[in-house]
């Protein structure tokens, strides 16, 4: 009698290095939702790009025809049988989801959301936690926990910071879907394409971008998000210090130096 073959568990997250663009799919269709599982793979996930000195830029894709539903709504309402109703699994789960959009935006690299299909709730708040995000021309973005008694608090700290604020009450109050052309005037993707060309777009937008100074891609991400909550007075201090401190960068130095012997410059990240 033969043994029965061993199961292979599909990871959530796969992950797939392409020169210096690193792509982290979400892979648990359809729903791709963020469960806690999801969001501690995804944590993992970045946190080894972080480290790795051969990425320079992250992708975040998913499977299948949505990019992600939020959070794991069965997952959370099996535990309402739970002795505090919930609440703790409940706080782990926000508190997780937070960490993660966090991690994305402190990450020293750059970090692109690639779109295909409907992103909601807190799906919508993991593209907007990205610092650039292009979709195809039939996505769609949603906030729509008002309709089920469940505002969405959470994803409206991102939404808020990327889209203008009435344009994100007006998508936080209805829960209607907005399309990829709103979503664009709204602010929250940079660019649409057709589907069959999205992956191509966005690595060659993600090669772009690596192909800078890794230590001046960290210093400009850094500044940009910490002055976006200053003054516009402390905002110019801030980042007139930050600026003489990148002039003093072998990073900066060299491409100064290239640009003016028009060259190709060398990165030695330093």
């Amino acid at each position: 009698m033969s043994a029965r073959p061993a199961l292979v568990e599909t990871p959530l997250v796969t992950r797939d290095l392409n020169g210096p663009v690193l792509r982290l799919t979400l892979n648990n269709p359809p729903a791709n939702a963020l469960s806690i599982a999801t969001m501690e793979a995804m944590l993992e996930a970045l946190g080894a790009a972080r480290d790795d000195a051969a990425v320079r830029v992250v992708v975040i894709a998913a499977a299948g025809k949505v990019f992600s539903a939020g959070h794991d709504l069965k997952e959370m309402t099996l535990h309402r049988a739970d002795e505090d109703r919930g609440r703790a699994f409940f706080e782990k789960t926000m508190r997780l989801c937070a960490e993660m959009m966090q991690t994305i935006v402190t990450l020293p690299k750059p970090v692109i959301a690639e779109v295909d299909g409907l992103a909601t709730a807190a799906g919508c708040q993991l593209v907007a936690s990205c610092d650039l995000a292009i979709s195809t021309d039939t996505s769609s973005f949603a906030t729509p926990g008002v309709n089920i008694g469940l505002f969405c608090s959470t994803p409206m700290v991102a939404l808020s910071r990327n889209v203008h604020r009435k344009q994100a009450m007006e998508m936080l109050l209805t829960g209607e879907q907005i399309d990829a052309g709103t979503a664009r005037e709204f602010g929250l993707v940079n660019r649409i394409v057709p589907k069959e060309y999205l992956s191509q777009v966005v690595q060659k937008y993600a090669e772009v971008i690596a192909s800078k100074s890794p230590l001046t891609l960290k210093t400009g991400k850094e500044a940009f998000y910490h002055q976006a909550e200053m003054s516009l007075s402390d905002a110019y201090d801030y980042c007139a210090n930050v600026m003489v401190e990148n002039m003093m960068y072998r990073d900066a130095e060299e491409g100064i130096n290239a640009f003016l012997q028009k060259r190709k410059p060398e990165w030695t990240g330093e």
